[in-house]
């Protein structure tokens, strides 16, 4: 493990059926196939994130319900995946409960800020949120670096991003004056139709260059991975789910690490 400091990632959309897990599990892999150390955070009690890399917990084991609630180091919570370069802290259902606990703790923006505060070793931390703009998300912005938002190209794509990003502001004035906008990820895009294309060019006339190129198209390859507990380059590499999430991972370090000199 090498000592750097990380950059933490919220990967967040409050509406759902967006891409927001598939995007932080694959983009993650990505970035661990460019041998970057990554480390995926479950901040959904939906699990998918966890269940997505293939982790099945036993019970008893640790997860961000401990280790948010301080029951747990993150130490504790973490697990190795099948992937080199990529692990992940992980979720169940009961980290719904933990929204409800948090609400009465001192400090409660600020519990995952304060976990990942001395974190070592990785270069990437992504966090996948919930669909909802509650204090599992808030805690999520509070701590990172950086919010990645996917949108779908779909009707009523920017629907929700407005409150999204009316948070976002309200966290730099309150909680986090440095977070950024890494960028947004065109998903589930169909170039066979109008309206996909129709859709690309309204997110992309409201973000401008924040909107990154490599647009990830609707896939059933991708959507079968999940269902097989393995990111898309694992289940099927030559898949075009696969190649866009490549592409999206050398764009995303060319956007974080050159540009930026992150």
């Amino acid at each position: 493990m090498f000592h750097v400091k990380p950059r933490i990632v919220a990967v967040a959309n409050q509406k759902g059926g967006v891409g927001k897990t598939t995007t932080a599990i694959n983009l993650g892999a990505a970035l661990a196939a460019y041998e970057r150390e990554t480390l995926l955070v479950d901040m959904d009690p939906q699990a998918n994130c966890t269940s997505g890399v293939g982790i099945q917990l036993e019970a008893g084991e640790s997860t961000t319900y401990q280790v948010l609630t301080g029951d747990a180091s993150l130490e504790q919570a973490l697990r190795a995946t099948a992937f080199p370069h990529l692990r992940l802290v992980p979720s169940t259902a009961d980290l719904a409960g933990a929204e409800v606990e948090l609400v009465g703790m001192m400090g409660r923006e600020f519990r995952l800020r304060e976990v990942l505060a001395d974190v070592n070793g990785w270069r990437f931390v992504f966090v996948d949120c919930p669909p909802s703009l509650g204090l599992l998300t808030i805690n999520a912005l509070a701590a990172a670096d950086a919010l990645l938002v996917p949108i779908q190209t779909e009707y009523f794509a920017l629907e929700g991003v407005t409150d999204l990003m009316r948070t976002v502001e309200d966290v730099r004035r309150f909680l986090n004056p440095g977070l950024e906008l890494d960028g947004v990820v065109l998903t589930m895009y169909d170039e066979r139709t109008n309206l996909a294309q129709q859709v690309a060019e309204e997110v992309r006339s409201v973000f401008g260059e924040l909107v990154f190129d490599t647009v990830v198209p609707r896939n059933v390859r991708l959507a079968e991975a999940p269902s097989f507990g393995r990111p898309i380059h694992a289940y099927d590499l030559r898949s075009r789910g696969s190649q866009a999430y490549l592409q999206l991972g050398r764009e995303y370090l060319e956007r974080v690490e050159v540009s930026r000199g992150a």
